[in-house]
């Protein structure tokens, strides 16, 4: 095992030492080369106006580096959880300023050699903070601000756990972001109080983790959503040869995912149940203990009306938080979950359960995930569902099509739901949308409902002369952003936007010069409407001479609209 050097006087620790703290493809961090740079970002902190300052970086090593040198200039970090323009919004009232990746982000204008008098003095426990965000997974992120000694307390929990059975110079290999409270904790706070070499980069494709396995002994921080889509096609010896634990965290593990990253990776993975409110609560590895969750050090749980409640160090005070999660008691002291509380909304004044939605798509034969969400429509508020088909599900929607497993799913949830809660809008996905951290946030759901383009299939080129001609099928789906108030009981697809798939189309296949500037439309005809549902047929011709572009829509019923779109230079 390791020498631990804690979390609060870390920095003057690192100060003594020569140890690799981070590890890259693009090579190592020694322990002299981070503190250089953690005293560079401690003096641009300190240089910078305000206490609250929001930080974003995509490297590991720099963000830590950037995290330690805003606490010890005295700053209150907040953490936003992406980029998103709506996060972004939400930052200003947060935060007197923004570093690292954000806009106007600062930056240290050069690294610092640390003169000998520079001393790091033990963080403050409890003036030490950083703001986090809930994953949004149930609705809008909430801040929660958290004191280093609550940090500290989980990683020493952490450490308590599984830090015996761990390598001493074992490197931490990522797929979750530390932008969140799982990736903050297992690849920054804890490698770095354990000596151990974090992770330099977030690894994003199953491909990358192969390859970042190298020789040396490592571990794995990662979530359900990559656990679960494991190729099987992918080579994984080289994982099963240095992998020696792997962390999952974000939702439970179904068992078919567990078991699968038992046979590619050697390991069967360590679940960690918890929260952004309440830290790390409970562990489990499936082929030890089935459902069984067992409490972390130090983590007291008790029954409180049905529901989970937790005292910890890991919370703010002494008190005990009561969880959304009904549980019950098994044995050794350990808990199975029995599910989560529902989550009602109304919908023209009645109440609607998204929980009783979801779990009635879900124990349909047809469908192997499914999330719901609340969507603005023209006709005011109702549901958006998000389904991954199973195999049945998907040979179905190949075989009879789309309407067919509508109709499918529609009879299904007529048996158990209101006829208000029913989906209005429906997606069909290969997996669930998720962040960083394997979590499916409601943004990310209602981002899949604000798709203006059809779903497209190109048709192969037959020959030379093709290169100025292009022929696809567009799938209109009724969950199109464009069908949104034209028209409320009878949608179909305003002409305008037909054009517009047109011109944003074309570039895909033919040579339209990227710099080429809208000018006028000739000989344009609408015979038809579209409606949702239709197999629209697109053709197109591109006539470099007059710089236009030819192009008709048509389906079984016929003809739709036809144009020739005229462009010219852009204007400089």
């Amino acid at each position: 095992m390791a020498e631990w050097l804690g979390v609060s006087g870390l920095m003057a620790a690192l100060a003594r030492r020569s140890h690799v703290v981070a590890h890259g493809a693009a090579g190592v961090t020694t322990a002299p080369e981070f503190v250089r740079r953690v005293a560079a970002w401690r003096q641009a902190f300190t240089a910078a106006p305000g206490k609250s300052w929001a930080l974003y970086i995509e490297s590991t090593t720099e963000f830590a580096a950037a995290l330690f040198g805003a606490w010890h200039a005295g700053k209150h970090v907040v953490l936003p959880g992406d980029t998103r323009a709506e996060t972004l919004a939400a930052l200003r009232e947060r935060a007197d300023g923004c570093a690292g990746e954000l806009p106007d982000g600062l930056w240290p204008q050069a690294w610092v050699e640390p003169a000998d008098s520079m001393d790091w003095p033990a963080l403050a426990s409890r003036d030490t903070l950083v703001t986090m965000f809930t994953s949004g997974s149930t609705g809008a992120p909430g801040a929660i601000v958290k004191h280093l000694s609550q940090l500290d307390a989980e990683v020493q929990a952490l450490q308590e756990a599984f830090g015996a059975a761990l390598p001493a110079q074992v490197r931490v290999l990522a797929t979750v972001s530390h932008q969140h409270i799982y990736g903050l904790l297992f690849c920054v706070l804890w490698p770095l109080a354990a000596a151990r070499a974090m992770p330099a980069d977030r690894l994003s494709f199953h491909e990358e983790i192969v390859r970042a396995c190298g020789d040396a002994p490592a571990l794995l921080v990662t979530s359900p959503a990559h656990l679960r889509r494991m190729p099987q096609a992918l080579d994984w010896s080289a994982a099963r040869g240095v992998l020696r634990t792997v962390f999952s965290s974000g939702g439970p593990l179904p068992p078919e995912a567990a078991a699968d990253a038992l046979r590619h990776l050697g390991q069967a993975p360590i679940e960690v149940f918890g929260s952004s409110e309440t830290g790390g609560i409970a562990w489990r590895q499936r082929a030890r203990h089935e459902d069984r969750w067992t409490p972390l050090p130090g983590v007291q749980w008790r029954l409180q009306d049905g529901f989970l409640a937790v005292c910890s160090a890991h919370l703010p005070d002494d008190g005990w938080f009561q969880c959304a999660d009904h549980v019950l008691p098994a044995a050794d002291g350990g808990f199975t979950l029995a599910g989560r509380a529902d989550r009602i909304v109304k919908i023209e004044e009645k109440r609607v359960s998204l929980t009783q939605v979801e779990q009635a798509l879900a124990a349909s034969p047809l469908v192997r995930e499914a999330r719901v969400v609340l969507l603005e429509l023209d006709v005011g508020t109702r549901l958006g569902a998000v389904v991954v088909p199973s195999e049945s599900g998907a040979a179905m929607l190949a075989g009879q099509g789309r309407a067919a497993l509508l109709a499918a799913l529609r009879a299904r949830l007529g048996d158990a739901v209101d006829a208000v809660a029913l989906p209005r809008r429906w997606s069909f996905a290969e997996a669930l949308p998720c962040n960083a951290q394997g979590k499916t946030t409601q943004a990310m759901l209602r981002d899949v409902f604000r798709r203006v383009l059809p779903a497209v299939r190109w048709q192969a080129a037959h020959a030379a002369q093709d290169a100025l001609s292009a022929a696809a099928e567009l799938e209109v789906c009724e969950d199109l952003a464009v069908f949104d108030g034209h028209f409320p009981g009878s949608p179909i697809v305003p002409g305008v936007a037909q054009v517009d798939w047109v011109m944003a189309l074309a570039p895909e296949r033919l040579p339209v010069p990227p710099r080429a500037r809208f000018r006028r439309i000739e000989i344009l005809k609408f015979q038809a409407v579209i409606t949702p549902g239709t197999l629209v047929h697109m053709t197109l011709a591109w006539q470099p001479e007059r710089s236009a572009l030819a192009f008709r829509l048509s389906s079984a019923r016929g003809p739709h609209a036809s144009g020739r779109i005229i462009f010219g230079e852009a204007d400089v």
